[in-house]
């Protein structure tokens, strides 16, 4: 009689490699034998072939994940799947992550994605989280990861190939990559005094929108920026129709752009906007689109034109740092531009930085993210591409690094700029490379506001705004004036034929307005 089979635990590793061998043509029941299991587990294996492969790949394929022998799931599935996304991010461009920035990660995503529950970063939830994804402890410790060099070479090698097969020319090459913008912060130094700065009254910002840049190589077709925001109509958008908003707009709740998200703006805006740039090259309507490894985006067959000219390619997982084109700079000199155009904007207005958040909406961060991307310099997108495609790197002009011209520019400004006499280019460079809401970006709290309304009833009502006197013939307050071009912007974010160009104008008047009325102010007190 033969004896009760041993109980066989199979690694994702051994999973893996019956995966691959039955795809080799190894029968179910060779497989068996070799691995001491059962017919019908090899039968489970390959029934959850997709699962697996897509748990091997979300992890860090020179860890420990070879090991694990169970892929079970986070009871916060959206955090787990945010987080470790998160972690590869950091892990691809060479940033340390200790166990209390992990912890300290997840508790903001937790409060971020507006989850339920009672979730605590502790080290047993660490543990857990490092365990369910093959992270090494040296991840751990704030051990600096590299990308993986070896796929990333392995990669650009196929990749020319495949441009040499379909005779593809720069114009018809694109990458695409998203990167979160905290829209809410100024240097710390530019704010106030330090001893005023470590009061209650400042906290780091978590005003947080999605951005996502397009462009091809050559770097002259600049698609227009994809936002992603948590608000289906913020109360900013308010009157504005989305259609006549300079970047293409989304709302969801989850940290990075979702499958449909993403599907709808490839499908509705991206190969219809190819197609038509293509088409006036005078070039066949014929395009690929480069994208970062999922989970974050849809397979790829299932990103394509109609006609199956225009598709995606995926680059491997961990080399986003080494070949990403957006991660090469453009993505980086985006923020540079918006945050110098923020402080331009907060010194152009003279107002305290109380009232400039209170006046800095969303749909002003849209427009001013929206021109910065207009501000990046094709040479710098082209130098981006210089990995994947060295033959490009020739038309890319002289080496320019953008955001150290912008840094310069803004500390010498700073430096002669009363409350901002501190600031110096590291700080400007502190705060341009700011990933998060770190100590090098501050805003008010609204603990001010809590102030405010401690103040007797009658001083509020006194400053509660009227409406403004229409009577041309009447002298024009900067107050009816600021009223007059709100409600003019507020029209022409309503029609559907206005240039971007008329919608900043009014903008900047608008600046202009708001400065005049806090010298006058100043001169009354």
């Amino acid at each position: 009689m033969l004896g009760k089979r041993k109980r066989v635990v199979l690694t994702i590793k051994d999973k893996l490699d019956i995966i691959k061998k039955l795809e080799e043509g190894i029968s179910f029941k060779k497989l068996s034998v070799v691995y001491g299991i059962g017919e019908s587990t090899v039968r489970d294996i390959k029934k959850n072939k997709e699962r697996i492969i897509n748990y091997a790949n979300s992890s860090d394929p020179t860890s420990g994940v070879s090991k694990r022998k169970s892929m079970k799931s986070s009871t916060y599935e959206e955090l787990d799947r945010v987080m470790i996304e998160w972690f590869n991010q950091q892990k691809t461009d060479g940033i340390p992550v200790s166990g209390t920035i992990c912890a300290k990660q997840a508790k903001f995503f937790f409060d971020a994605l507006g989850m339920e529950g009672d979730f605590n970063a502790s080290s047993g939830w660490l543990t857990r989280f490092k365990q369910r994804h093959g992270i090494p402890k040296a991840a751990g410790k704030g051990t600096k990861l590299k990308g993986d060099e070896t796929a990333a070479s392995e990669f650009c090698g196929n990749f020319q190939e495949f441009v040499e097969r379909e005779n593809l020319q720069p114009e018809q090459i694109y990458g695409a990559d998203q990167t979160g913008l905290f829209w809410k912060c100024l240097p710390s130094r530019t704010l106030a005094l330090e001893t005023e700065q470590n009061t209650s009254g400042y906290r780091s910002s978590r005003e947080r929108i999605i951005i996502m840049c397009c462009a091809n190589a050559t770097g002259l077709h600049k698609l227009n920026l994809c936002v992603v925001g948590k608000a289906k109509k913020p109360r900013a958008f308010k009157g504005a129709d989305l259609s006549n908003l300079p970047v293409t707009y989304f709302s969801q709740k989850s940290a990075w752009i979702e499958h449909s998200v993403f599907r709808q703006w490839f499908e509705k805006y991206f190969v219809p906007q190819v197609q038509k740039h293509l088409k006036s090259q005078g070039l066949l309507e014929k395009a690929v689109l480069l994208l970062d490894f999922p989970p974050a985006h849809p397979n790829e067959e299932l990103l394509s034109s109609d006609d199956g000219r225009i598709i995606v390619k995926y680059l491997p997982p961990n080399v986003t740092s080494l070949i990403q084109p957006m991660s090469q700079g453009v993505l980086a000199t985006v923020k540079r531009y918006y945050r110098a155009g923020l402080l331009q904007k907060y010194m152009g207005e003279g107002v305290d930085p109380k009232m400039f958040w209170k006046n800095l909406t969303v749909l002003d961060a849209i427009y001013e993210v929206s021109r910065a991307w207009n501000m990046v310099k094709s040479s710098t997108i082209t130098k981006a591409w210089k990995k994947l495609f060295p033959s490009n790197e020739e038309n890319a002009g002289m080496n320019i690094d953008e955001g150290a011209i912008l840094a310069a520019n803004l500390a010498t400004v700073l430096q002669n700029t009363e409350d901002c006499e501190h600031v110096d280019i590291e700080n400007i460079d502190q705060w341009f490379d700011s990933r998060s809401n770190d100590s090098s970006c501050q805003v008010l709290t609204d603990s001010e506001g809590a102030e405010d309304q401690a103040k007797p009833a009658e001083q509020k009502h006194s400053n509660k705004p009227r409406k403004a006197d229409l009577n041309p013939e009447k002298h024009i307050s900067h107050k009816a004036a600021l009223e007059w071009t709100e409600n003019l912007l507020d029209y022409l974010e309503q029609q559907d034929d206005m240039l971007l160009s008329d919608k900043l104008v009014l903008r900047r008047l608008r600046t202009i307005i708001r400065r005049k009325q806090k010298i006058q102010n100043n001169k009354n007190h």
